[in-house]
Formats: C-alpha cells, sequence, structure tokens
C-alpha cells in the first residue's frame, strides 16, 4: 500500500484542527464546530472523515451507537510533514528561501520578527 500523502486537503485539515482541538469528537461534533464557521453537509463531515481514516490520519471506536474519532497523530507531525511537504515542492528543500520571504512578509508583525531573530541567535550559538 502507498504511504500516505502528507499534505492534508484544506477541509481535511479543518477537521483535523477540530479533532485535535477536542482530543476526541463524534461526526456531530465536527459537523456542529465547522456549522459555526461555514454552511457543511452532515454527509460530508461523515465522508470526509472516513477519508481521514482510511489515511489514517484518524482513528475511530464505537462508543454506544457512535463512532468516536482519535487523532492518529500529533498535530505538530502532521504539520511537520506538511511544510516538509510544502517547501519540497515550491522550494526544492531549501528553508532559506522560505525564510527570506517570511522575513520580507510585510504581514509579520515586530514580535514575530524579533522571536526569528532570536531563534536565528540561538540556532547560531
Amino acid at each position: 500500500m502507498n504511504k500516505p500523502h502528507p499534505t492534508l486537503t484544506p477541509q481535511e485539515l479543518a477537521i483535523m484542527k477540530i479533532v485535535w482541538q477536542l482530543e476526541k469528537a463524534t461526526v456531530r461534533d465536527v459537523y456542529e464546530a465547522q456549522r459555526e464557521h461555514r454552511d457543511v453537509a452532515y454527509t460530508t463531515v461523515m465522508t470526509m472523515m472516513k477519508i481521514l481514516e482510511e489515511k489514517k490520519f484518524l482513528k475511530k471506536t464505537q462508543v454506544d451507537r457512535a463512532y468516536e474519532y482519535r487523532p492518529a497523530k500529533p498535530a505538530q507531525q502532521v504539520v511537520g510533514a506538511m511544510v516538509r511537504d510544502f517547501l519540497d515542492r515550491v522550494f526544492d528543500g531549501a528553508a532559506g528561501p522560505l525564510l527570506v520571504h517570511l522575513a520580507k512578509d510585510a504581514k509579520l508583525s515586530k514580535s514575530d520578527k524579533d522571536a526569528m531573530r532570536r531563534l536565528m541567535e540561538e540556532m547560531e550559538e
């Protein structure tokens, strides 16, 4: 079987963020959380969660008459794999050009830039 692709679709990532936050969730829990931000069908959420289980991002157990889903991987691991995939695809695996791009981005706050500067100084020590 092929290794699952590390990048999640925007819909899959939105679902994973909810499950990571709740730590365990039913389809109904995720559906209700998503409805606060956008109109979505219950069956769509159910299908997406089934896909995430097949991709090994979620694992489920039966509780009473419903399935309870838990993250199969921690958020940091999944996000890290997505960042590495992005670096490979967009910057040919080189982090430097991404950091330069981020440093020049006008949307970075002064505290973000200060944090980046401190991190770079710590790495040089």
